[in-house]
């Protein structure tokens, strides 16, 4: 067995390691050089500890998922290296994530390249959901993006899952709190494709304007900065909202803000882009629309209309 902090000889003998830029609980990420090619990678390592189960499932799903993937807006996956201590997926290499290109760089000021940005994360995760797979973890910190903030890919599938009709239930416990859709936060443990919808909106707002919509320290918190900013939901907005297990009847009743503060902190939006981001926020899962539909809403024409795409979305 290797340990924890050497790189496998398998490893080595093809790349040279450059530098460690991320460790997470299942692992470290990697910025490696191809001896061959002189080309660029990062190579995701996932430690297998044998007391445990072996190879961790979410290492497992995730090679699996990201074999199926090909497209511009999703992170490539060249290869997968086995050795007995750990699993090495190579990856397409960005120079950094969304979360990152904001700190630095500050909003998408300009409507054009706000556009651009948020059409490529909806066509990754339309791309995604057409393949029957649901992310779980969009979130600015999983959207790699490339020095001039104009390529961006969707990135680290380690809480996707397949989805399939009728719905499983599936755990409670996924995608980062500032993005996670309310029904999950209220205690839904059937869920599908438009909670990564909401996530999408959470993304392109702080696109925007560079601050998190909502930014709360636990789930009662982010469930209140969602109430204030949406307003109160009702089951006439949300049917079936008051039998969900964490909702109650004591919930302060907020009235909708009309996103009046994002569309002030982010003019690159405009109207469009506001009513874009009041779509993927719309309470009810049902009426969500899905990515491919928000590929053809009018926020985007300016792009040009993609080919395939669906009725326009008013």
């Amino acid at each position: 067995m290797h340990d924890d902090d050497e790189t496998a000889p398998e490893v080595i003998s093809t790349f040279a390691i450059l530098e460690t830029i991320g460790e997470g609980t299942s692992g470290k990420v990697l910025k490696a050089v191809r001896r061959s090619t002189q080309e660029v990678y990062a190579l995701k390592k996932i430690r297998i500890t044998y007391e445990d189960e072996g190879v961790p499932a979410t290492a497992i799903r995730e090679v699996s998922l990201l074999k199926n993937c090909d497209h511009p807006n999703v992170i490539r996956l060249f290869e997968v290296i086995s050795v007995p201590s750990a699993l090495y997926l190579v990856l397409e290499w960005a120079d950094m994530d969304l979360r990152v290109f904001l700190r630095r760089r500050g909003p998408y000021r300009e409507p054009i390249a706000l556009k651009n940005a948020a059409r490529q994360c909806i066509s990754g995760t339309r791309f995604c959901h057409d393949r029957g797979i649901l992310h779980r973890d969009l979130k600015p910190q999983n959207v790699l993006v490339d020095a001039t903030g104009q390529q961006l890919k969707l990135a680290d599938f380690g809480l996707a899952r397949n989805f399939s009709v009728p719905l499983k239930p599936y755990t409670h416990e996924v995608v980062t709190l500032w993005y996670r859709a309310p029904e999950i936060l209220l205690g839904t443990r059937k869920y599908c494709t438009p909670t990564d919808v909401w996530s999408l909106g959470c993304i392109v707002a702080e696109m925007a304007t560079a601050q998190a919509l909502f930014p709360g320290d636990s789930e009662i918190d982010t469930i209140f900065k969602i109430f204030r900013t949406l307003g109160t939901p009702s089951d006439e907005v949300w049917p079936g909202i008051t039998s969900l297990k964490d909702w109650m009847q004591e919930f302060p009743q907020w009235t909708s803000s009309e996103l009046v503060g994002v569309s002030a902190a982010g003019p690159a939006l405009g109207p469009d882009g506001t009513d874009l981001l009041q779509q993927c926020f719309r309470y009810d899962p049902v009426t969500r629309p899905s990515a491919r539909q928000l590929l053809s809403h009018r926020f985007f024409d300016a792009l040009g209309r993609q080919v395939g795409s669906e009725p326009r979305l008013v």
